[in-house]
């Protein structure tokens, strides 16, 4: 915690606003706004980018405040909710998502993209990835996109990109693929937060774009999220929907199922203190990438993830708009299935007994450790050595097409997916992981391989 978080968290109680709405919520709103089209001059892009963006030099209301004015707002707001996972909802909602509606998601992520689209009871169609970034396969979706036309007559709904772990995706090519179609593009940067493409900050390149700021994230509310709206009216429909769609009367009329999604005062005075220090943990995020790949290099079998990264990909060419960089949420390895690893033959002996890295929630038990799509076996004895010396790591997400829930929903693959769940691994990747774990971690990753 950066220490302004209890200042207004004070100040709400001070001020009674304890309560889903009121004077944190407003500013948290307008800072990130300020953010979403703050300007990425070349000379930020140092060995420790973004040292920082805009100094704020611990005054939260310089937060890049030089960006109010840029001609990059065009107009867009930013509504603050209770979770990313609403804010897909809600982005569904606004572009008129119903029953029998066909939604393409990205296949490779969390389930928080495409659990909102069944919420509306339409139904999602998945879409593979391509190799580079592990994101949305720009050729892929609009094979898709063409297969469903012909199928069902008519065209997708929308379109959900990920950032997954952070990484950038194709964006400018899908979303050329999207305005060639005319269907809108919500970009589910929930993990992306800080990162940007071609020096644009990821979730202003489409229609809508989803932040998260659960717990894990690289800035928390505890739990929360917001809604980056194309402009006043989008924004409008979505604050309405966000709190359970009243009707201009006195008394509660209600014509439209709404929702209880709005961020409360207090948790959105958390956020405002984590802006404060949102550059700081990028640039932390990104020196233990660039530690990890450094140390990986000469390791046989073990490859760092940089995908389109113009620092840490060599291969990368830079435009002249600007370097595509990840905010490295989650550092992420393969290991080739050829590596041994000690224990090897012990893997998927036992069932997990609680979520895999203490998550929270409860879990249901399983009578086999095998399902038909899992990492390999080297992978998993990785997970649990590293496990056995107090380091949590954890399996890749695996695929939504690959998820018994969506059994039933059309999925264009290309293997690209599925191939590396099976080979990836999450390394530890957060603020309080120091240079020297990130060693301890390295040096366990090479003594377990045999």
């Amino acid at each position: 915690m950066s220490g302004n978080e209890m200042k207004y968290i004070q100040e709400a109680f001070d001020q009674n606003w304890v309560v889903p709405l009121g004077p944190n919520v407003n500013k948290f709103e307008e800072e990130l706004k300020r953010f979403a089209v703050s300007p990425t001059p070349q000379d930020t892009f140092t060995e420790d980018y973004p040292r920082s963006i805009m100094p704020h030099e611990d005054d939260p209301e310089k937060l890049w405040a030089e960006s109010l004015d840029d001609e990059r707002l065009n107009g867009k707001q930013v509504v603050a909710l209770s979770s990313g996972t609403s804010a897909v909802h809600l982005a569904l909602i606004a572009l008129g998502v119903k029953a029998g509606d066909e939604v393409i998601c990205q296949s490779f992520t969390f389930c928080a993209s495409s659990n909102p689209v069944v919420y509306l009871g339409a139904k999602p169609v998945f879409v593979d990835s391509e190799k580079e970034t592990w994101n949305m396969d720009p050729t892929l979706l609009e094979e898709a996109i063409k297969d469903r036309i012909a199928k069902t007559g008519r065209k997708p709904k929308a379109i959900i990109v990920v950032y997954l772990y952070g990484m950038p995706a194709r964006i400018a090519e899908i979303k050329a693929v999207a305005d060639k179609y005319a269907i809108p593009l919500i970009e589910d940067a929930a993990e992306g937060l800080g990162s940007r493409y071609r020096g644009r900050v990821c979730g202003t390149f489409g229609d809508y774009g989803v932040l998260s700021f659960n717990g894990n994230k690289m800035i928390t509310t505890s739990g929360g999220g917001a809604l980056i709206c194309p402009d006043e009216e989008a924004r409008n429909k979505v604050m309405f929907f966000a709190t359970q769609a009243r009707e201009g009367y006195p008394y509660y009329q209600h014509e439209k199922i709404g929702y209880n999604y709005r961020l409360s005062n207090i948790c959105a005075g958390i956020g405002r203190g984590q802006l404060t220090v949102l550059d700081e943990h990028i640039a932390h995020h990104r020196r233990l990438a660039k530690f990890y790949a450094e140390a990986f290099k000469d390791v046989d079998g073990i490859t760092f993830h940089a995908g389109n990264d113009s620092e840490l990909n060599a291969s990368t060419e830079i435009p002249a708009e600007g370097k595509t960089l990840s905010n490295y949420w989650l550092n992420t390895i393969t290991i080739d299935p050829q590596v041994k690893v000690k224990g090897q033959e012990n893997a998927y002996r036992t069932t997990v007994k609680g979520a895999v890295g203490g998550a929270a929630g409860v879990i249901h038990y399983v009578d086999s450790a095998h399902t038909d799509c899992e990492p390999n076996a080297n992978v998993e004895a990785m997970r649990l050595w590293l496990d056995s010396l107090n380091v949590e790591s954890r399996p890749l997400w695996k695929p939504m097409h690959k998820q018994p829930v969506y059994k039933d929903s059309p999925a264009y693959v290309n293997g690209t997916s599925e191939s590396i769940f099976k080979v990836g691994l999450c390394l530890p990747s957060g603020p309080l992981v120091s240079c020297d774990d990130a060693q301890f971690i390295v040096n366990a990753i090479k003594d377990a391989i045999l």
